[in-house]
């Protein structure tokens, strides 16, 4: 069987910041980052706070911009597209999930998971959607929850409902940022656990930004981001 092809692609991106009035020259947070993802691959990066973990996340899923080098989604330049088009694939190829989970506490845990499918043109009938939602709660553990609001619900069932609207529009990329970082220990193992499963089941190439180092170890591969340039983590996942 061919070995899946890229889906994510960086070439020598880097990532500066304009240093204060009188100060002197501010290190890059980024140095030449090159990185290829496959479909359906998992990578752990762990680092030390400050390190541009989540700078290089951000730029990944075009929340933000390279200073220079070039960032590929599908074989596609993502530099030589406008900002109406960026949103439009963060809407529909690539899935995010935060340390907080950003559920908007008037709606349903199934209507939370039903808001990207608002945005741009639908991809398919809002009966579908919301059959998919509701298994997509089901698969996380939380199927007697769908008519709950974000206050009725545990911290881990919370970020569990963000997992789910993440995976809502079917994204080939899933970016999570410290998934577990405001969660107790036995819901951080719960988290990871279900990452891990569901980059399996969903065919998702999932990239964690992460101190956890159970999420890590989850992951079929782990790097470093230290002095802006990635290397391999010590502490090589199994």
């Amino acid at each position: 069987m061919a070995e899946p092809g890229p889906i994510l692609e960086l070439e020598n991106v880097t990532k500066r910041y304009d240093a204060p009035a009188g100060g002197g020259d501010v290190p890059p947070v980024l140095a030449g980052i090159s990185l290829t993802l496959r479909a359906g691959e998992s990578l752990a990066i762990v680092g030390p706070s400050g390190s541009g973990k989540s700078t290089l996340l951000n730029i990944m899923g075009t929340l933000d911009r390279p200073t220079s080098g070039r960032v590929l989604l599908d074989g596609q330049d993502l530099a030589a597209l406008g900002d109406e088009a960026l949103a439009a694939i963060r809407n529909r190829r690539i899935g995010f999930v935060f340390q907080l989970h950003h559920l908007l506490p008037q709606c349903t845990a199934l209507e939370n998971v039903l808001v990207p499918t608002l945005a741009g043109a639908a991809t398919a009938p809002a009966g579908e959607m919301q059959d998919r939602a509701q298994q997509l709660l089901e698969r996380v553990g939380l199927g007697e929850r769908l008519a709950y609001r974000p206050g009725q619900l545990s911290g881990g069932e919370r970020q569990r409902v963000a997992v789910a609207r993440a995976l809502i529009n079917r994204p080939a990329l899933l970016l999570a940022d410290e998934p577990t970082g405001s969660l107790d220990r036995a819901a951080s193992e719960h988290l990871a656990s279900l990452l891990a499963e569901l980059n399996r089941e969903q065919g998702v190439t999932l990239v964690v930004v992460t101190h956890s180092t159970a999420l890590a170890a989850k992951m079929a591969r782990g790097l470093e981001l230290r002095d802006g340039s990635l290397r391999p983590h010590e502490e090589q996942p199994a």
